[in-house]
């Protein structure tokens, strides 16, 4: 509880730092307020984002008439449906790579091709093939985080140390419980490390597809505000797409360090 605490106290102190210069740079006349307002201006735009962000019809609102509680909870479940199911099918495909030489022979090459292609790129084909909704930002988070994860989750099998699963085979363990109780411990620090290392890269890509191609989310916010040249709402999209993505990279550390409570933390 008390780091927690001391995490918080130098997340505010940062964040109240920038915001401070940011605030005295308006107050001196150092910038432009138009084009930069500062954030207690653009703050305030909360206060009239319900009569020009309506949601589409269909889409239920979350939080009454605050429409960007909508937005937020839209592009929230995008992100960690897209994380789930990169996860699931990275784990799964990467054992399968790892056990059998043909699949790994077979699917490496495609892989390493697809892998540095930017989740930007897939949306042409994710909206042709899911249409417009939350399947089209869901593939791009997918796609986004997928192919190097399933490469991270082969090579680090491949990197488990061979003691560890001569000692599982020599006392009776199968290959189900090697791969199960040894390898697949043995993998989830460095799968966690590139999930959250690609987490930005997914959460901007799943932002690229609201502004293209959904008509919800946070994306869509940044997208109103630059159609209307309202600059207020867009550093306030803007503001919330950071505020939302800071969480989510939290939420995965936290997550990470129950998962792993066997993991110790390096410290000099």
């Amino acid at each position: 509880m008390r780091s927690l605490a001391v995490r918080a106290g130098w997340w505010v102190l940062s964040v109240g730092t920038m915001v401070g210069l940011w605030e005295l740079a308006a107050a001196l006349d150092l910038i432009n307020t138009v084009i930069l307002p500062p954030p207690r201006v653009f703050i305030r735009e909360i206060e009239n984002q319900a009569q020009f962000l309506l949601p589409q019809i269909g889409v239920q609102r979350i939080g009454g008439n605050f429409v960007a509680l909508t937005a937020i909870w839209a592009s929230f479940l995008r992100i960690v449906s897209g994380l789930a199911l990169a996860f699931i099918a990275a784990v799964l495909l990467g054992s399968l790579a790892f056990s059998l030489r043909v699949f790994h022979k077979l699917t490496y090459p495609v892989i390493t091709l697809l892998a540095p292609i930017a989740p930007v790129a897939w949306i042409p084909f994710a909206l042709v093939a899911f249409g417009i909704g939350d399947g089209a930002a869901i593939f791009v988070v997918f796609v986004g985080i997928f192919f190097v994860l399933e490469l991270a989750a082969v090579n680090s099998m491949k990197n488990v140390d061979q003691h560890y699963i001569d000692t599982a085979r020599v006392l009776g363990a199968s290959r189900r419980q090697v791969m199960w109780h040894v390898i697949f411990p043995a993998i989830l620090p460095n799968l966690f490390v590139i999930m959250r290392v690609n987490l930005f890269g997914a959460w901007m890509g799943v932002l690229t597809a609201e502004m293209v191609g959904v008509n919800t989310g946070l994306g869509t916010i940044v997208l109103v505000g630059r159609q209307m040249m309202n600059m207020n709402l867009t550093f306030l999209g803007m503001a919330m797409i950071g505020i939302v993505g800071y969480l989510l990279d939290a939420g995965l550390g936290l997550l990470q360090r129950r998962v792993l409570w066997w993991k110790s933390v390096a410290h000099v």
